[in-house]
């Protein structure tokens, strides 16, 4: 759910690699491709079958001769294909946010970092749903010719890993060396090992649980009404006329304020007061918190829409990985065969620690090699984008391991 390209402001911000550092991956540009056509229909959770589907993905590093050497790596909800390196010409993409800086994970992916390019291939696409290349809301609807708007089917994170498995299966991957995600892409990473065993031998799952809390349901529930009462969000007809930005932006806000940690917030804004040395007196901003949530607000709308985000925060609430096990999430680990790692972080509300717990309990009671750390943060949800050095330590040892087995 946490925002990549937005995590904190100030020296939280990660030191993005230019493209010329040996450690960067260099320049990437998205690649195109169609999974799903009127003959082969991508069967959806909703009971719908959709086509035509096509899925953005971005590639870096090269397979290998035996192609055992993929890594599949999964975004959170505002992420895209676009997990590393830069786009020569993102005005041109209409990816104008990525002018001046790398993919959402630049600090994970590239030579010598914790996903090594120069030993591992690492792919990433957009999900089914969003407004990043991959069919969506957006997509031209071809019963009609117009796009989708709310007529696109509800899709889940199942409906995601199906049309994953679909990418993999067309660049010629037999098995996957690993999946990897945060937050949502935690939870594909969860799916992934009980949909397809047989297709990976390794999971990374990080700040992620196999099912999102009642508080969780209910940030997304007041997000989604934020939208739908806009008064130009017009049943999700906005297309060619004034978009919904007013009740996105509070959408952001309220999420990311989910994605911090009181701690974090404290630190960064505490309760000081903007430009001024006391309070105005007005209904105008008064504290740099506020400041800070409108700046995400606004930069959120230029690059995000309305209708993909009700739809990705229905797919989150519904993910229940215990549906494999008709409820009972011991039993639903029974499918899974792969290694897993999973990794929460202490100051995270939104997929706490206790919640990440219960998937390694599940695991573990099937016997499944599960290596779980609990890792001290105070950044919040974000700590999965952010303490990058603690994950740089723990993620090749644990790749290593699983490609010698």
């Amino acid at each position: 759910m946490s925002d990549p390209l937005n995590a904190l402001p100030g020296k939280a911000r990660r030191q993005d690699d230019p493209p010329d550092s040996p450690r960067s991956a260099g320049y990437s540009e998205p690649l195109r491709v169609r999974l799903a056509d009127r003959d082969n229909p991508l069967p959806l959770d909703c009971g719908r079958e959709l086509w035509p589907v096509d899925v953005e993905y971005e590639v870096f590093g090269e397979l290998s001769p035996s192609r055992d050497n993929a890594i599949l790596v999964l975004h959170a909800l505002s992420g895209d294909a676009h997990v590393a390196g830069w786009y020569k010409d993102a005005e041109a993409l209409g990816r104008p946010w990525y002018s001046k800086r790398p993919g959402w994970w630049d600090t994970m992916v590239g030579p010598g970092k914790a996903f090594d390019t120069s030993r591992y291939c690492v792919i990433c696409s957009n999900v089914l749903g969003s407004c990043y290349g991959t069919t969506g809301p957006l997509s031209i609807d071809p019963r009609t010719g117009k796009p989708y708007g709310l007529k696109f089917p509800v899709v889940t994170v199942g409906d995601w890993v199906r049309l994953q498995e679909r990418l993999v299966t067309h660049l010629g991957i037999q098995k996957l060396l690993a999946v990897a995600g945060g937050s949502i892409g935690g939870q594909q990473a969860i799916e992934w090992g009980l949909a397809f065993p047989d297709r990976l031998k390794c999971s990374i799952v990080l700040a992620a649980s196999p099912v999102l809390s009642a508080q969780g349901l209910a940030f997304n529930a007041v997000a989604r009404h934020a939208i739908r009462t806009d008064p130009n969000f017009r049943d999700g007809l906005y297309n060619g006329g004034a978009t919904p930005d007013k009740g996105l932006g509070v959408a952001r806000m309220i999420g990311h304020i989910t994605y911090l940690s009181e701690v974090s917030m404290s630190r960064k804004f505490g309760r000081r007061l903007r430009n001024r040395h006391e309070p105005g007196f007005t209904f105008d901003v008064d504290f740099e918190v506020e400041s800070y949530l409108i700046h995400q607000a606004r930069s959120f709308g230029e690059r995000f829409d309305a209708n993909s985000y009700l739809y990705m925060t229905k797919a989150m609430d519904y993910y229940d990985a215990s549906a494999w096990g008709d409820g009972d999430l011991a039993r639903a680990a029974q499918r899974a065969k792969c290694a897993w790692l999973v990794a929460s972080f202490s100051s995270d509300w939104l997929y706490p620690p206790a919640q990440c717990r219960e998937w390694v309990a599940a695991l573990c009671a099937n016997r499944l090699p599960v290596t779980y750390v609990n890792i001290e943060s105070s950044y919040g949800h974000d700590a999965f984008l952010l303490e990058v050095d603690t994950l740089s330590r723990l993620i090749p040892d644990f790749l290593r391991g699983v490609a010698t087995r």
